[in-house]
């Protein structure tokens, strides 16, 4: 067997694997997206028990197999509680997951990514901002650590100054200062109509999470209850 590496990372999905065993998926700072499997994960007296679930991090010991890792033991340090406890936030924490293991690829530097989605979780129990700034901001902070986003949009003159100002905030401030602000809401639905676009033109993915996110948003939205026609 390998030598046991030791990553730091998040549980980004877990899923059951046989009779007592999970397959979990890692956003890790050393490795990237690494695929590792949890032997007895299920089992009530397990070790790995509450740390092969999603929203797990903290520091993982891993062994590198031929195509997967086994996960050995973990220390976790934050499951995010106050996350899984409110189901809003939850539904916005499992689409970020989603859109980070997406962008995100095996043996290549994931510490961007992972710094993004520890400091997004930590911000999505907070009052403000509103988690649909959040969600746009965290969409277009993506784009730009995966090289995607032109910077000129930032300068278009069609804009708004303010929507041309939150724009070059969100590109270039450091992400612990991220969701330091807010939009009216007229500023806002520019905002997100820039990002809108850009998730057309460059995410070729339908996410599950989004689509629950989207009808969830549309039910708050109708007083009646009733569903928006598809």
């Amino acid at each position: 067997m390998s030598e046991p590496l030791k990553v730091t990372g998040m549980v980004l999905s877990a899923v059951p694997f046989g009779d007592y065993d999970k397959r979990v998926v890692l956003l890790t700072k050393e490795r990237g997206k690494i695929t590792a499997f949890a032997r007895g994960a299920r089992r009530q007296n397990s070790v790995l028990l509450a740390a092969a679930n999603p929203f797990a991090f903290g520091v993982f010991q891993v062994y590198e197999g031929r195509s997967a890792y086994t996960l050995a033991r973990a220390e976790i340090s934050n499951y995010f509680t106050e996350v899984k406890e409110d189901f809003e936030a939850a539904c916005y924490a499992c689409y970020f997951m989603e859109v980070a293991e997406y962008y995100s690829r095996e043996n290549l530097d994931g510490s961007e990514m992972l710094g993004l989605l520890y400091v997004t979780l930590r911000t999505l129990p907070k009052a403000q901002p509103d988690n649909e700034l959040i969600r746009c901001v965290f969409e277009m902070r993506a784009m730009v650590q995966n090289g995607e986003y032109p910077y000129e949009t930032a300068n278009d003159a069609s804009l708004q100054e303010a929507t041309r100002y939150a724009l070059s905030y969100v590109l270039r401030a450091p992400v612990q200062k991220l969701y330091s602000f807010t939009l009216t809401p007229e500023i806002f639905a520019e905002f997100r109509g820039v990002q809108d676009h850009f998730n057309r033109l460059r995410i070729d993915r339908q996410f599950k999470s989004l689509a629950i996110l989207k009808n969830m948003a549309a039910g708050l939205g109708q007083e009646t209850g009733e569903q928006e026609s598809p």
